[in-house]
């Protein structure tokens, strides 16, 4: 399943929200720089899920905002 995934970096807390059919919303306390980021989007959406953060691929957007995960 492929899913879009908007970042919010730097807030105040970190949740994910379902914003459309297959669209996500990221709410994180990491900064984008260094890599943080994608690893915690990658977490948060594994936890989301239910699923092993190892499941969740990240297909394009590796320095961007948006995101296109796959969840294997």
């Amino acid at each position: 399943m492929k899913i879009t995934v908007k970042v919010k970096p730097l807030a105040r807390e970190a949740n994910v929200k379902k914003i459309g059919e297959s669209s996500y919303e990221v709410a994180m306390k990491e900064p984008l720089a260094g890599g943080r980021a994608n690893a915690a989007v990658r977490e948060a959406i594994a936890n989301h899920f239910g699923i092993s953060y190892i499941k969740v691929r990240i297909i394009s957007g590796w320095t961007s905002r948006q995101k296109i995960l796959e969840i294997l």
